[in-house]
């Protein structure tokens, strides 16, 4: 059996005290630490840019996972890698030449990621599958935390498992939005490895503990 990557969101810390949250996140089962960035064009929302990626690198003992919900990312993809990001996301829905994406981030030594909105079919990925570490699958569309987990996911997760065993790829599927207890098992045997969870993780009285908890949901096999 083997155990999935916990990737607790950032979005949803308290901001006031993010070198606190940030060392708990060090000291729990967390694998990754998933960093959010909007730029209120191609969301509806500002979250944070490249100084605090940066700030939170400096505090963080696990590699930061920086998805760009942002358009035009090929501007800002050198920076966040200075700043501290190993894996790199971009929508494909903001990239007209994704392959170009993804071998700039992987030239920058970077794993290369590739974010999907919950209405995109997955065939956009797929004359570019192997050259994917990551599909960051949205289970709610992007731009805000705490939103209700899309249940169509299931369906898209085992197709896209499908897609990347025929390729011969090694791509991991990481969802983001609205994970919690009940349907990480679900979707860890539909085909994901990679769970993000952010106001789950956050807003719970023992992060730590909620944490331990994902990481520990079975893999059916």
């Amino acid at each position: 059996m083997n155990l999935p990557i916990i990737a607790p969101s950032i979005l949803a810390a308290d901001f006031a005290n993010l070198e606190r949250e940030v060392k708990m996140l060090n000291e729990s089962e967390a694998d990754w630490i998933h960093v959010d960035i909007m730029d209120g064009v191609f969301v509806p929302n500002i979250s944070f840019g490249i100084p605090v990626t940066e700030a939170i690198h400096r505090h963080a003992k696990k590699p930061l996972d920086v998805h760009l919900m942002i358009v035009q990312p090929e501007r800002y993809v050198e920076a966040f890698r200075k700043a501290g990001a190993e894996v790199i996301s971009v929508h494909v829905e903001a990239c007209p030449h994704l392959h170009r994406n993804l071998q700039q981030i992987k030239l920058l030594g970077a794993k290369a990621g590739v974010a999907i909105n919950p209405h995109t079919s997955i065939t956009e990925l797929e004359n570019v599958i192997t050259d994917i570490d990551v599909v960051c699958m949205m289970s709610v569309n992007p731009g805000f935390g705490g939103q209700k987990f899309i249940e169509n996911t299931y369906r898209k997760v085992a197709a896209l498992k499908e897609m990347i065993a025929r390729a011969g790829a090694k791509t991991l599927i990481e969802i983001d939005g609205g994970v919690n207890q009940q349907n990480a098992k679900p979707l860890l045997e539909a085909g994901a490895s990679i769970l993000v969870a952010g106001n789950f993780v956050f807003s719970a009285n023992d992060p730590k503990e909620v944490i331990s908890n994902l990481k520990q949901s079975e893999i059916a096999r």
